[in-house]
């Protein structure tokens, strides 16, 4: 699938209103044209973008990295916590024009979906600091260092068509023809357009009538004005040899055509099979290739088999011949008769450097002539049985080969389903926090930074919560989300122990620190007057009510909600009780990495599914920041 200029207008105001206020969280390379971005908003759900020299969307699936891209690394060190300020198109032109703000410099990130494709890092002059593909052509260039030059302009810009302007493109060319070339629009706009209009496709455009053509004018303004603008009526069709989507319903009512939720989606659906199914091809090219070799020697394999039958066969038939011709008083192989029905069977007497041998077809059988038939008849027997005796080593061969191709053809499909990805479930508001569900089923949400703790009381702190903090510089805000004001003793010590657990007091292995919890109105968000606080922290007044905590241990699981799973740290015991699979840690000497890497080996054990569904990056992150152990697995 190609996208249409006009399908880019209306992605382009789509994902513009849907990513205002959005920053740059996280960039993969998914593969060298190809790109996800995660951006983040302090107040709603993460969106993810693609960014591909195919197209542009949003999507629902993380796909696993299928070969390096080389902007990733640049992209990264740019982007970043850059806000995404804008995105344009001029006209209906196949390029998006990204813009990314951070601090007080500008990048374009833009985005051409025509030819090859290619995208482009530009700073806020537009000069280019890294691209995908550089060009050098007759009207333009394109390398690090110099202004980046769009192409030059191609057709009408079909928003602003007007009666007079779409006339000037008419000529001898048949109808179909003046309305893609000069509109530039897909085939399969133009195909619709005819269809409805009811004119033959190769009628001269400057021959129909003034009826067709302010028919045929109503029929093309209103088709751009539906796909730019709306109402979608969106569909997919992913066939053999086309994956499609339309975002207006076309008049021919494809069987074949699968309803959409929105033309993104839509999308999504044919961009992420097509970038799959490439990586698939790239990841089992290998293993195809030595298919193909091995297939081949296994047919040479079965010719030889029958070749060698064949030789064994005639041989022996030659053999035959000559005992019947003793019967028949016939002793020298040299007469004339039976030289005659040597003929006859493709046999005959030679000699090579002196050398007799008796020609069979191909074969040649050493022979002493004067010796007699039935010894010459012996020799050939012994021949015929030897031509045998190879089809069992060919056979040996052909075992050893049909196992390896059977190898082969496994490891190729392993290869190709190592090609993959995630649906990326809409998370809950708290999930960007460290959280988890008390023993008794209340939800608890502490902050990750000062961000995070602010955000957590500005944004989340209700009446009924309890409010906790520890008695260690680095103390992370924790909410217990009571529902109401029955104190629950487990829940309000399982909560400070998450408290001091993912304060620094990891970090520094300090056991026996303390945790204090209050009540909403004992926090006060604004700082005394001509007084300043860091940004997170917050004047606590009235009483504290402290709770010791005697250990340093957390757990990390896996628990299975409605139809998803989900990966939570918290303390051992309402995490034991929760979860399907549990690792227990410890302040250790190991890294996060190596200790998310040990823990998703192990978690992986438990249900292979958890490969695809949780990432290395997904362990590291419900972690405490410090070193860890591994204590107890379940």
């Amino acid at each position: 699938m190609t996208l249409a200029g006009i399908e880019l207008v209306y992605l382009v105001n789509d994902i513009e209103e849907k990513t205002s206020g959005y920053y740059a969280s996280n960039i993969w390379g998914i593969n060298r044209n190809s790109l996800l971005f995660k951006l983040h908003h302090t107040t709603k759900p993460d969106i993810m973008l693609m960014v591909s020299s195919i197209g542009m969307w949003i999507t629902d699936k993380k796909i696993d990295t299928i070969e390096p891209n080389k902007m990733l690394r640049r992209l990264r060190s740019d982007l970043l916590r850059a806000k995404l300020t804008k995105i344009e198109q001029i006209g209906t032109e196949r390029i998006a024009y990204l813009t990314f703000t951070n601090f007080e410099k500008a990048f374009i990130l833009i985005i051409e979906f025509f030819g090859d494709g290619n995208i482009i890092l530009c700073n806020g002059d537009k000069k280019i600091l890294a691209l995908l593909h550089s060009i050098d052509v007759r009207h333009r260039q394109l390398r690090v260092g110099l202004d980046y030059i769009p192409p030059p302009e191609d057709g009408l810009d079909v928003l602003n068509l007007t009666k007079e302007s779409f006339r000037e493109l008419f000529s001898s060319s048949g109808i179909g023809k003046t309305i893609g070339r000069g509109l530039g629009l897909p085939k399969k706009y133009v195909e619709e357009i005819i269809r409805l209009s009811g004119i033959d496709s190769k009628k001269p455009s400057n021959e129909i009538t003034e009826q067709e053509f302010d028919a045929l004018f109503e029929i093309i303004t209103s088709t751009i004005s539906k796909v730019t603008l709306g109402p979608h009526d969106p569909s997919v069709i992913i066939e053999d040899d086309v994956h499609d989507a339309y975002p207006i319903r076309f008049s021919d009512d494809n069987l074949n055509a699968k309803k959409v939720n929105s033309f993104n989606e839509g999308l999504d659906t044919v961009f992420t099979e097509e970038i799959l199914e490439k990586g698939k091809s790239l990841f089992s090219s290998p293993a195809d290739k030595k298919i193909e070799s091995l297939e081949k020697t296994l047919t040479e394999q079965k010719n030889a088999i029958n070749v060698v039958i064949e030789k064994s066969k005639t041989i022996s038939e030659i053999a035959n011949l000559l005992f019947t011709m003793t019967s028949q008083g016939q002793h020298n192989v040299r007469d004339e008769s039976i030289t005659i029905l040597l003929k006859e069977k493709n046999a005959e007497i030679i000699s090579e450097k002196g050398i007799p041998y008796m020609k069979i077809n191909e074969s040649k059988i050493r022979i002493d002539p004067d010796s007699s038939l039935p010894t010459i008849a012996s020799k050939l027997f012994d021949e015929s049985k030897k031509q045998k005796g190879a089809v069992k080593s060919i056979e040996k061969l052909m075992k050893k080969t049909e196992e390896k191709l059977e190898k082969t053809i496994e490891k190729g499909e392993i290869a190709k389903g190592s090609v993959g990805f995630k649906e990326v479930r809409k998370k809950s508001w708290y999930e960007r926090y460290r959280w988890f569900f008390t023993s008794d089923g209340i939800l608890a949400v502490g902050g990750r930074d000062s961000s995070s703790n602010s955000a957590i009381i500005r944004k989340y702190l209700e009446n009924n919560d309890k409010v906790f903090h520890a008695e260690v510089h680095g103390s992370p805000f924790f909410l217990l989300k009571a529902e109401d004001e029955e104190l629950l003793p487990l829940s309000l010590e399982e909560v400070a122990h998450a408290t001091v657990c993912f304060s620094r007091a990891w970090q520094i292995s300090a056991y026996g620190m303390s945790s204090f919890w209050v009540n909403p109105d004992q926090v006060k968000k604004g700082a005394p007057a001509g007084q300043s606080m860091a940004k997170g922290s917050f004047m606590i007044n009235g009483t504290r009510n402290f709770i010791k905590v005697s250990s340093l241990k957390l757990a990390v699981g896996i628990f299975k909600e409605d139809e998803n799973y989900l990966m939570v740290c918290g303390p051992p015991e309402p995490i034991k009780k929760k979860c399907l699979c549990y690792a227990v840690i410890e302040p250790g000497s190991s890294t996060m990495s190596d200790v998310a890497k040990k823990i998703r080996a192990e978690f992986d054990k438990t249900d292979e599914g958890f490969k695809k569904i949780f990432l290395i990056d997904d362990y590291v992150r419900v972690l405490p920041t410090g070193s860890s152990k591994v204590t107890e697995m379940g």
